[in-house]
């Protein structure tokens, strides 16, 4: 097999086993830990320990240590997370969300950085344009890791399923879900008491084998890589501590990067709904807990497909296109969840909707990080940075107002941060438009290494 698609593919399994225990955790926080908003404020802390780390920490293990070791130390910490599980509380959930925040914004640099450092790799060595192959690794990884949600939602709910836990759900509680639902957020409800302590123990254990073997599947298996360009660029003095800390607020003046944070933030508001409102609100509220794992099956089944899809699509329909299918989609499915009464009489409904809100988010995923490769090829550990920060700050955002607003308030937001993001990404394509019409356009035969002007996918 050729060897930096062998890296892609283990960098794909590695975050598969990984995110195969963090993502069932993650749907389950706010209906296991309903008690008090614990599951939220988990969340809501981890996202806020990655938001502060995407300011200084990711450029820094990139550069001390590699990507490699970046991606094996950060998947330590997710791993600390499956072991708080174990006994949940405060004083466990709190400090190892912390830890995964502080890992994650690191574990996300480092991964968008060597899949384009091993994409612009491959088009040198066979002639390809750089841009291609670095949007057709991101779908091959996004396949692979988007199928996660189904692996570790396919574990909690047969674990959880040993077990019901839910009875008869009265017709006053079905009357506040979905979008009417202003309670459940911090509500302890018949259909969401918590699986007896030996089912946790039991789905605790699974999921913490999994991060253990995705850390040694990366330390044993991931090949180290270079950035050709920094080497072609001969042995230069190490740029001083603060200008590394602060590589990522320095990127903010290229005025691309100002607009284009509503997107990263996007896709921090649409996956916090889904994981922490949709599941609670209309999954966990009207079926039980029990139909979460499988709820949220249907979204990573079809995340998963449309991510590969999406990535060989680009390159003959351009990204345009493919922001265009998820904005419509995701718009549609705010406005039916405005409208629709859950009931449990309703049940494909469930699964209607996670299915075309992973298709929107495969958009977000695959799109997204390439674009942001592309962009700021050259400086690509502190856009990915600034991509995990302000997707990281749309999470904190959405969880920090999940105990005090109604549904139908989140998703108007939700609603206002797509129409807003849109507007900003369809100013930077008017403006990569001019640019390639401009003197630089003679670049656009380059390779994507040589330059950020090509950004047509």
């Amino acid at each position: 097999m050729e060897g930096n698609l062998k890296n892609v593919l283990v960098l794909s399994f590695g975050f598969l086993l990984l995110f195969t225990a963090y993502g069932g955790l993650q749907s389950l926080q706010s209906s296991l830990y309903s008690e008090e908003g614990l599951g939220v404020a988990a969340l809501s802390t981890l996202y806020g320990g990655m938001l502060l780390s995407s300011m200084f920490l990711p450029p820094i293990l990139i550069r001390k240590l590699g990507c490699k070791w970046t991606l094996v130390l950060a998947m330590c910490c997710y791993v600390a997370f499956s072991l708080g599980n174990f006994y949940a509380s405060w004083y466990t959930l709190i400090p190892t969300s912390i830890l995964v925040g502080l890992g994650a914004a690191a574990l996300w640099s480092a991964q968008g950085t060597y899949l384009t450092i091993v994409g612009n790799a491959q088009a040198r060595k066979t002639g390809q344009v750089g841009k291609d192959v670095v949007s057709q690794y991101f779908g091959i990884f996004f396949l692979i890791f988007q199928s996660s949600g189904v692996w570790g939602n396919l574990i909690s709910s047969l674990v959880f399923g040993q077990m019901p836990t839910q009875g008869t759900i009265p017709e006053q509680q079905l009357q506040a879900c979905g979008a009417s639902d202003c309670l459940m957020a911090v509500a302890s409800t018949n259909s969401t008491k918590r699986p007896s302590q030996d089912l946790i123990y039991t789905l605790m254990g699974i999921y913490t084998g999994c991060g253990f073997l995705a850390v040694l599947l990366m330390a044993v298996f991931l090949e180290p890589v270079k950035d050709a360009q920094l080497e072609g660029e001969g042995e230069k003095q190490a740029p001083p501590f603060w200008s590394t800390l602060l590589s990522t607020f320095k990127l903010l003046r290229d005025k691309r990067m100002r607009l284009l944070i509503l997107l990263p933030m996007l896709s921090g508001f649409e996956q916090a709904f889904l994981s922490g409102d949709y599941t609670r609100s209309y999954t966990t509220c009207a079926l039980g807990i029990q139909f979460v794992g499988y709820v949220m099956i249907c979204f990573g089944a079809v995340d998963a497909l449309c991510s590969v899809l999406f990535g060989r699509l680009a390159r003959h329909t351009g990204r345009t296109v493919l922001f265009a299918l998820g904005a419509v989609t995701q718009l549609a499915c705010i406005i039916a969840l405005l409208l629709w009464k859950p009931h449990p009489s309703q049940l494909p409904v469930f699964f209607v909707f996670p299915g075309l809100w992973g298709m929107a988010d495969a958009v977000w995923q695959t799109q997204n990080n390439a674009l942001f490769g592309v962009l700021f090829e050259k400086n690509k550990e502190a856009a990915f940075a600034n991509y995990r920060l302000w997707e990281a700050l749309g999470f904190v955002i959405a969880f920090g107002y999940s105990t005090v607003l109604c549904v139908r308030v989140k998703l108007y937001v939700l609603l206002g941060v797509l129409s807003a993001a849109m507007a900003a990404y369809g100013a930077v394509e008017c403006m990569e438009s001019r640019r390639a019409d401009g003197p630089l356009a003679t670049e656009q035969t380059k390779p994507a290494e040589e330059g950020v002007t090509q950004t047509k996918l």
